[in-house]
C-alpha cells in the first residue's frame, strides 16, 4: 500500500518516517510539511518525494500517516477520508468535537480505514494487559500521567506550541483514555480541576457508577516522571505494565494493522476515528469544566 507522511518534526521523522520505510506491505512515497525545507531534507533522508501540497501527495497514495498538530492534522484528513484515503492519525484527532465529527463522517462516507496512534494500543505487552483485563469488571481506576517534556528547554517536544497551548490534558489525556475507556467503559460525566501551569485532575464516572480519577501534567520537574495506572474490582488489582518496544516500532504494528483493516470487509477498530472522536468529546467536556 502507497503511504505519504505529513509532517517533517521530531516526531515524524523519529517515528513515522522510519516505520513508514521499514514496515512490510508499505510504500514509502513521499513527503508534506509547512517547512519546505524540512520536508526536502526527511524526503531526500529515505529517497522519496518531498510535495509542495498535502492534496498533491494525496493524488498520489492509498494512506497517509500523519505527525503534524491536531488543528492542521483535522482539515487534511477530513479531505484525505473523504477521497477514500486510509488514515493512521495521530492523537488527538481534532482539538474540536465538531472537527472530529467531521473526521467520522468523512471516514463512513468515504469507506477509510482508520486507526488512531495511542502507543499503549499497539504495544504488545500493553495491549495484551488491556486484553486479559477486559474479561473482568472493575469498579475504581487512578492513574498518573507525570511527565516533563516541556520543562527541558532543550527537549524534543520544547518547542510544540500546540502542548504549550493546550497542555496535559489533550496531549497525554488521550494516552490515559485509551486504556480507560476500553476497561472501565462509557463516560457519562466528567469533571477537571486545574493546579499550576498545566496541572490537571480530571474524574469520570462511567456506565454502572465506576469512577476513574487521573492526574496529568507535562511540567513536571525534570526526574519527577510517573506514568501509572491501577483497577480494582471483584478481580482484586491489576496495573499497566511498562511498554516494551520503541516507538517506531510501535508504529510499525499499527501500520500492518492498518494495511490488513483497508482489505477488510468491515473497516471498525477499537482504537478507529470514532474511538478518537470519543476521546475528542471527553476532553472537549473537561476542557469546558475546568476550574481553578
Amino acid at each position: 500500500m502507497r503511504f505519504g507522511l505529513i509532517g517533517t518534526g521530531f516526531w515524524a521523522d523519529v517515528c513515522h518516517a522510519a516505520a513508514l520505510a521499514a514496515t512490510e506491505g508499505v510504500e514509502f512515497v513521499g513527503v508534506w510539511g509547512r517547512n519546505a525545507d524540512a520536508a526536502a531534507a526527511l524526503a531526500g533522508k529515505h529517497g522519496v518525494r518531498a510535495f509542495a501540497d498535502p492534496d498533491e501527495l494525496l493524488a498520489e497514495v492509498d494512506g497517509l500517516s500523519f505527525a503534524v498538530p491536531p488543528d492542521v492534522q483535522a482539515p487534511i484528513a477530513i479531505r484525505a477520508a473523504a477521497a477514500g484515503k486510509h488514515l493512521l492519525l495521530e492523537k488527538p484527532i481534532a482539538l474540536a468535537l465538531s472537527d472530529a465529527d467531521a473526521l467520522v463522517e468523512a471516514a463512513e462516507q468515504g469507506g477509510a480505514a482508520t486507526l488512531v496512534f495511542v502507543t499503549n494500543r499497539f504495544m504488545p505487552a500493553i495491549a495484551d494487559w488491556v486484553e486479559e483485563a477486559g474479561r473482568h469488571e472493575w469498579r475504581g481506576a487512578t492513574g498518573n500521567w507525570i511527565c516533563s517534556p516541556l520543562s527541558d528547554p532543550g527537549g524534543d517536544f520544547a518547542r510544540s506550541d500546540w502542548r504549550w497551548a493546550r497542555g496535559a490534558l489533550w496531549d497525554v489525556g488521550p494516552h490515559a483514555l485509551s486504556l480507560i475507556l476500553p476497561l472501565m467503559g462509557e463516560v457519562e460525566a466528567i469533571e477537571a480541576v486545574a493546579g499550576t501551569g498545566d496541572l490537571v485532575a480530571l474524574t469520570l464516572r462511567h456506565r454502572g457508577g465506576g469512577l476513574t480519577t487521573l492526574s496529568m501534567t507535562l511540567r513536571a520537574p525534570q526526574g519527577a516522571d510517573l506514568t501509572d495506572l491501577r483497577l480494582w474490582g471483584g478481580a482484586g488489582v491489576t496495573s499497566k505494565p511498562d511498554g516494551d518496544q520503541r516507538a517506531n516500532e510501535t508504529l510499525s504494528i499499527a501500520l500492518t494493522e492498518l494495511v490488513r483493516l483497508a482489505g477488510a470487509a468491515d473497516k471498525r477498530h477499537p482504537c478507529d476515528v470514532r474511538f478518537g472522536r470519543e476521546i475528542v468529546r471527553i476532553l472537549e467536556t473537561a476542557e469546558r469544566s475546568l476550574t481553578h
